[in-house]
């Protein structure tokens, strides 16, 4: 079957209903799970964790051993997209838009005279950086892969 005949090729949905989808749509890149961005959270947020607790160094070694074990096994069929994703041009933005987040919230609180000097405060700001991190990280994966369906439609 040549290219033009498997785009027009409708496949079925479970329940017997057409999707509209073309074959080569249908076996799109599967996206990369919310909770793998949970592990590029906890990196964004090791500096507070460490101001925190300096044992926390231990934790973040166990959970950048984690990351590295199920991207090379669970997450091995998606690594390719993981690779897109961190030479993408709108993933290298969150990253540089986060630590200018991080040094202009710290810039901001220290010229206003409320540094987060306690160990709440830097789980707080901990907490913060790691819910903003996985949001902009899903974000750019979902805009990103709706890119790639839309070049392939």
């Amino acid at each position: 079957m040549d290219t033009a005949t498997a785009n027009a090729t409708v496949t079925a949905a479970p329940t017997g209903q057409t999707t509209g989808r073309t074959t080569e749509q249908a076996t799109d890149i599967k996206p990369l799970p919310v909770w793998f961005f949970v592990f590029e959270g906890a990196l964004s947020a090791s500096f507070d964790l460490f101001k925190a607790n300096p044992h926390a160094l231990v934790v973040l070694a166990v959970l950048g051993a984690v990351n590295l074990i199920a991207s090379l096994t669970v997450l091995r069929s998606r690594l390719r997209l993981m690779k897109g994703l961190l030479r993408n041009k709108g993933t290298r933005k969150v990253a540089i838009g986060l630590i200018a987040l991080r040094f202009g919230v710290h810039l901001i609180m220290g010229a206003i005279g409320c540094q987060a000097t306690s160990a709440v405060a830097h789980y707080a700001f901990a907490a913060a950086m790691t819910a903003t991190t996985v949001t902009l990280l899903w974000f750019s994966q979902r805009t990103a892969l709706r890119a790639v369906a839309a070049t392939r439609a």
